[in-house]
């Protein structure tokens, strides 16, 4: 049985830090061998619970936080075959989450990440929908031409990776990516030869009810992203976002949701212009504990 090792950033993670916790405890059919939470300062009480409760931790400066750093730097320092990112924020219910996202992880099917479900009625439910469909499906090299950029879609709200493979690909190539690191690991990982597997058996719940400014503040740095990651322009980035803009426009009429499309419009253009505007202006200092 292959050995796993979570990764887990914390800030300010006390709502959520005792079920996760336990989430992690009940899996079942695995091999754990560590759990490894990376604590930045906070101002609430997950640091004593930690403490309270013998849990082993790591703590960090807010300053030293960086999405992609602090995962990089513990997957480097695992013993495990395995390494699974989650977020803080995703609940898990199922004792059969961490297996069914690990299971068909080998030298060819590098890397696997869940399904997400919202617990909200709101937007998030249909990019939801459209992104983290009931069938599980395997990528590759071979899918980019029907598939363009969705080709490398991944979440490292709930995620596994061949260890070795990821030290073999130099990780995130010791960048400080403030957002989207799991595409630029994907995009190594596809270019490279290997295949990711989105496990639709391996659920978590991951909600959120963003503010319009929340959604462009978010989108802005996606656009950062993509000016600094250019080379992406090339499998059809703007395709991709007005076919989500098309499907939730679909599935709000179809589910008769008149509320949501009144926010509608207004949510799709604090996309549109976060995206436009992050990707005009480059690179700029983030908040790196934008969880």
């Amino acid at each position: 049985m292959k050995s796993i090792s979570i990764i887990c950033p914390l800030y300010n993670a006390a709502e959520y830090i005792e079920k996760l916790h336990n989430s992690f405890l009940m899996q079942e059919n695995v091999n754990i061998i560590d759990i490894n939470y990376i604590l930045t300062e906070s101002s609430d009480r997950t640091e004593e619970y930690l403490k309270e409760n013998h849990i082993n931790y790591k703590k960090i400066q807010r300053s030293e936080f960086s999405h992609s750093l602090v995962r990089e730097k513990s997957a480097y320092e695992s013993e495990a075959d395995i390494v699974v990112f989650v977020t803080q924020d995703v609940v898990i219910e199922d004792k059969n989450w961490l297996y069914n996202l690990t299971k068909d992880i080998d030298n060819e099917i590098v890397a696997t990440y869940s399904r997400q479900i919202t617990k909200y009625n709101n937007i998030e439910k249909y990019t939801r929908e459209r992104n983290y469909p009931k069938e599980s499906s395997i990528v590759s090299k071979e899918d980019i031409d029907k598939l363009g950029l969705r080709t490398f879609f991944f979440s490292d709200a709930s995620s596994a990776i061949n260890r070795n493979v990821f030290v073999e690909l130099n990780g995130y190539d010791h960048k400080n990516l403030p957002i989207s690191e799991d595409m630029y690991i994907a995009y190594k990982i596809i270019m490279n030869g290997y295949k990711i597997k989105y496990c639709a058996d391996s659920v978590v719940y991951h909600s959120h009810n963003f503010t319009l400014k929340q959604i462009y503040d978010r989108y802005k740095l996606t656009g950062n992203f993509m000016k600094e990651n250019a080379y992406l322009d090339q499998y059809g980035t703007n395709g991709s976002g007005a076919d989500l803009a098309k499907y939730i426009l679909k599935r709000i009429l179809q589910e008769h949701h008149f509320k949501l499309l009144l926010r509608y419009p207004f949510d799709m253009a604090a996309r549109y212009i976060g995206m436009k505007v992050g990707k005009r202006n480059g690179k700029e200092l983030f908040d790196s504990c934008c969880y």
